[in-house]
């Protein structure tokens, strides 16, 4: 087995310690760091795809990402000496109103192992906040999470908010009351229905 395998391998099984000996090893030896990113990333891809198809629970995604975290702290470095950038960017967060934060920290996680820069609000963001993020960020896409049906009216008043600020950004939302309809309802770019697919989502956002 290749170590780039056993480090992918690593990040799948949530060994943080293997991986991070990895990461010095192949560092201390000289390998590139994009070629490092990529076997991260390749692990949190299957990550995702075992997440998807029920292989993978929650408590095993959130093991990988805390490898997955450790190891990058690592390569952080390397791949700004090597001009490695993220090359889109995110801004997430949950709606004004809505203080419910475990299902967008856990697609903040996956995105995060699939090489987006990831620029986490918080919860209870306002609108003007999501637009200064965006702004600041020059991000490509705002990721907005809602709990409560209560909270969803937000997601379409940021959408409003968005287009009247000439802003191109991409948006996508998601949340247990959310669905596709009211994602054309509102005007977002797109919908998720879960954490895994969230990657999917705006891997294809980032494409268009």
């Amino acid at each position: 087995m290749t170590q780039m395998k056993e480090l992918s391998d690593a990040i799948i099984s949530g060994n943080r310690n293997k991986a991070s000996e990895i990461v010095s090893a192949q560092l201390a030896a000289g390998v590139g760091a994009g070629e490092i990113l990529q076997a991260l990333t390749t692990g949190m891809d299957e990550v995702g795809r075992r997440f998807k198809n029920n292989e993978f629970y929650v408590p095993e995604v959130l093991i990988a990402a805390r490898a997955m975290k450790t190891a990058m702290g690592l390569l952080e470095p390397a791949l700004v000496a090597a001009g490695i950038k993220r090359e889109h960017t995110i801004v997430i967060g949950t709606v004004k109103g809505d203080l419910h934060d475990i299902g967008k920290n856990l697609v903040a996680m996956m995105l995060k192992g699939a090489n987006f820069e990831v620029v986490d609000l918080g919860v209870d963001v306002p609108t003007e906040k999501f637009i200064a993020a965006a702004q600041e960020h020059n991000a490509d896409i705002v990721a907005m999470s809602a709990l409560l049906t209560t909270t969803m009216p937000y997601m379409r008043e940021t959408v409003n908010a968005i287009k009247n600020a000439g802003l191109s950004v991409k948006v996508m939302i998601g949340g247990a009351p959310v669905t596709q309809q009211y994602a054309y309802e509102i005007g977002a770019t797109g919908y998720s229905a879960d954490a895994a697919s969230s990657v999917d989502l705006a891997r294809k956002l980032c494409e268009k």
